[in-house]
C-alpha cells in the first residue's frame, strides 16, 4: 500500500528524491482518472468511460479487463500506449486534501523513490525553498487538480441531462467472451435528440467536447481482447530488454497535452 507523507523541511531537507524509470508501479490498476484538458489526447489511443466515485462521474481511462490488471503496462515496466494518463504522471507525488480545503504535497515514502541526501534531486535549496524540480512536480498537480475540479462540474452537467448511461462491454479474449461490468458511457441517441435549449446548456458547460471525445474513444475497446492476447502470447517468449525510460525525456510534468 502506498505510504503518502506530506513533503517538510523538517523531514526531507536531508533526504533526496528520484524519478521513476518504470510504470510498474500502474500495473495493477486498471482505470485511471482523467480530467478534461486531456481527453482530445486521450481519445486517440484509450477506451474511456464514465464511472460513479462519490455520487458523481468521473471520466476514466479503460486500461485492463481485470480490477487489478492494466494490460498498457509490459513486464519490464513500459508504456505500451500512445498517450499516458496525467494521474500516473505525478508519481510518486499526489496533492492531499487537508482541513479547510487546502492541498498539501505528499510523497509515497515507500514507492523506492525516497533517497539520502546527496542522491537522486533534493526536496529543497540551500535557501529553503522547494528545489526547482519540487516545483515542478508541484505546479504539475496543481494544474491537474484546477482542471478536475472542472471536469466534474462538466460531469454533472452530462448527468442531469441523462446522457450518461451504462455501458455493457462483452470482449471476446482468445476463444472465450469476457464482460466489463460498471462502467457508463454517453447515450448518442439521446445526446442528438435533445432540445435546442439542453443543446446550449452542454455548450456553455462546456460538456460538448467531453461528451463527443468519450463517443469516440470507445472504438478503443476491442484493443483491450487484442492486448489480452498479446500479453498470452509473449509471456511464452522472451522479450529483448529495452533501454531505460526517462521521465524528463517524455515531458510527463508538463501540463501540455499536445505532447505525450
Amino acid at each position: 500500500m502506498p505510504n503518502f507523507v506530506p513533503i517538510s523541511r523538517e523531514r526531507h531537507a536531508d533526504k533526496g528524491w528520484k524519478r521513476f524509470d518504470s510504470y510498474a508501479f500502474a500495473a495493477r490498476t486498471a482505470l485511471v482518472p482523467l480530467v478534461g484538458a486531456e481527453l482530445p489526447k486521450a481519445a486517440m489511443s484509450l477506451p474511456i468511460a464514465f464511472v460513479q466515485q462519490d455520487e458523481r462521474y468521473i471520466p476514466v481511462a479503460v486500461l485492463g479487463i481485470e480490477p487489478t490488471s492494466n494490460l498498457f503496462v509490459a513486464p519490464d515496466g513500459r508504456w505500451l500506449g500512445a498517450y499516458i494518463p496525467s494521474a500516473l504522471r505525478g508519481h510518486p507525488f499526489m496533492l492531499a486534501r487537508t482541513e479547510g480545503e487546502n492541498r498539501v504535497l505528499c510523497m509515497d515514502e515507500d514507492s523506492g523513490l525516497l533517497t539520502e541526501a546527496g542522491q537522486g534531486e533534493p526536496f529543497f535549496a540551500d535557501s529553503g525553498e522547494p528545489a526547482e524540480g519540487l516545483k515542478q512536480v508541484l505546479d504539475f498537480l496543481q494544474q491537474v487538480e484546477r482542471n478536475r475540479e472542472q471536469t466534474a462540474l462538466v460531469c454533472d452537467a452530462l448527468a442531469r441531462l441523462d446522457l450518461i448511461q451504462p455501458w455493457p462491454i462483452q470482449l471476446k479474449t482468445g476463444e472465450k467472451e469476457r464482460q466489463i461490468e460498471g462502467l457508463s458511457r454517453i447515450d448518442e441517441a439521446a445526446l442528438n435528440q435533445l432540445s435546442d435549449e439542453h443543446f446550449l446548456e452542454l455548450r456553455r458547460a462546456g460538456a460538448l467536447p467531453m461528451a463527443y471525445c468519450q463517443l469516440l474513444a470507445m472504438q478503443h475497446i476491442t484493443l483491450l481482447g487484442r492486448l489480452v492476447d498479446l500479453r498470452a502470447n509473449t509471456s511464452r517468449t522472451t522479450s529483448k530488454a529495452s533501454a531505460p525510460f526517462s521521465l524528463e525525456d517524455q515531458d510527463v510534468l508538463k501540463f501540455d497535452w499536445d505532447s505525450r
